[in-house]
């Protein structure tokens, strides 16, 4: 088979393989590259979310809900059952399987829509030559009309806590353990931190966060933020703020952590410590210095609106470039390149790309936030509605949190939704709809909801933007 294709992929995460397959789909020669191996020297697809990331993550996360159910809220719908326990490692051989037929399927997609795997590392050079390192070492040379880069990102380490794999881990070791510890250390409360620390505390850790942060979730709204807080709060996840950790230190089969908060130096003992402070882009040795290819200080590359890097015919995508690192993100990143190296205007909405939280309950939104329209000096009106107040909630028994819709105080269109509570990354993709369609808070108004559903408060924030709202008393529109 030649080695020249209309499009070569580096790296097969939700960015790389959609991207693939979607060329391909558009009658394009494409070959994908992938540098993961299992145990048998077979290339694994997926990236970082199928094999340690997003999947895996809720895989675990259902698990240790059904558990926490079974243990403390079966009882007041009248089902007894004896105390549960946990089974660790059968709950780990599930998350696997899972992320296997996942794996599997990918590698069935690609085969059936006929983009050629070459396994081994991708380095992109000038003139869209791609060279390919295999597993042996041997190497290949590819040329390509267009190059795709899409290599992930990695875990950020910090050197007061150097993860050695065993008690000390990063997000992947977080993954594997074999029993649940007893005390869990944290080092970061964002989204990584809160899912994985939901996890073990669901299933018996004592869990404490540092967060070298001053403020929770800066980047969410932060009145749902504060709500989200006191949630965790209630779930006993002992969340310390301004709390910068300095050492760590390994000692009788424990980790002893030192951090400074405030103006005190304060230590912690934990069985284990998960170090989670966020991901950098996987751009190391991905291109050479002849590529045109260029990056900004913290590695990310550069593109324009469209992907499009500053070298003719490359593009980059997912978690490498701009903008938050998230799967759905990058798979319309690919969707968009793919269609465009055909000619095809696809141009991607960023103002609509939802972000969530996966614990329980759920944190999601879309758009700006309150801040952000004040620090821009946008007039709004927002409109909350709790939870508590709907009647689905109340029989399912998930009534924490609340939907808050922001909305311009002149045009009336929707700028932001935001949600804490029972299937809210499901409730905010609703708003991603309407968002995209341009719509008002009066659309969502005059909408029919069906009863009784989660949904509805979605409807009730909206009809509060205005002072509506039919099912809790409305505060006094300015």
């Amino acid at each position: 088979m030649s080695n020249i294709y209309d499009v070569v992929v580096i790296g097969s995460g939700p960015a790389g393989y959609v991207c693939a397959i979607r060329a391909a789909q558009l009658g394009q020669k494409v070959a994908i590259i992938e540098l993961w191996a299992d145990d048998k020297q077979k290339p694994v697809f997926g990236g970082t979310c199928l094999n340690v990331g997003c999947i895996p993550s809720k895989a675990l996360l259902d698990s240790s809900h059904k558990f926490v159910e079974a243990k403390d809220h079966f009882a007041v719908h009248g089902i007894n059952v004896e105390v549960p326990g946990i089974d660790v490692a059968a709950m780990m051989a599930r998350k696997t399987q899972i992320v296997g037929q996942l794996t599997q399927g990918v590698a069935g997609l690609l085969k059936h829509n006929g983009v050629e795997v070459i396994q081994g590392r991708g380095m992109l050079h000038a003139n869209r030559k791609v060279e390919v390192t295999a597993l042996d070492g041997s190497t290949q040379q590819l040329e390509a009309h267009n190059v795709v880069l899409a290599a992930g990102s990695e875990p950020i380490n910090i050197p007061p806590a150097p993860v050695d794999n065993d008690l000390i881990v990063d997000s992947t070791g977080a993954l594997e353990f074999s029993e649940v510890p007893a005390r869990l250390g944290v080092i970061g409360a964002g989204v990584i931190g809160l899912e994985l620390g939901s996890v073990w505390g669901r299933l018996g850790s004592e869990v404490v966060l540092l967060e070298a942060l001053d403020s929770f979730l800066p980047a969410m709204d932060q009145q749902i933020a504060k709500e989200s807080q006191k949630i965790f709060k209630k779930q006993k996840l002992d969340i310390r703020l301004g709390a910068r950790v300095t050492g760590t230190e390994v000692k009788d089969g424990k980790v002893e952590v030192t951090y400074a908060q405030g103006d005190e130096t304060l230590t912690e003992v934990f069985d284990k410590l998960i170090v989670s402070v966020g991901r950098r882009p996987r751009t190391n040795d991905l291109f050479a210095s002849d590529s045109g290819v260029t990056t900004d200080e913290r590695g990310f590359v550069y593109v324009n609106d469209y992907c499009a890097t500053e070298a003719p015919g490359v593009w980059a995508i997912g978690d490498i470039v701009r903008g938050p690192m998230l799967a759905h993100k990058g798979s319309e990143e690919g969707v968009m390149v793919a269609e465009r190296i055909v000619g095809k205007p696809n141009q991607l909405n960023y103002d609509c790309v939802p972000s969530i939280i996966y614990t329980d309950p759920e944190v999601a939104a879309v758009g700006k936030t309150e801040q952000e329209l004040k620090s821009e000096g946008v007039e709004y009106k927002s409109g909350t509605f709790p939870f508590a107040a709907i009647g689905r909630a109340l029989a399912s028994g998930n009534t924490d949190g609340m939907v808050k819709i922001l909305a311009d105080k002149k045009t009336d269109r929707i700028l932001g939704a935001h949600c804490v509570g029972p299937s809210a990354a499901d409730l905010v993709q609703q708003m991603v709809i309407a968002m995209e369609f341009g719509s008002s808070a009066e659309d969502i108004q005059l909408m029919v909801f069906g009863h009784p559903t989660l949904s509805e408060a979605v409807h009730e924030a909206a009809l509060a933007v205005d002072g509506h709202a039919i099912h809790m008393a409305n505060r006094k529109k300015r």
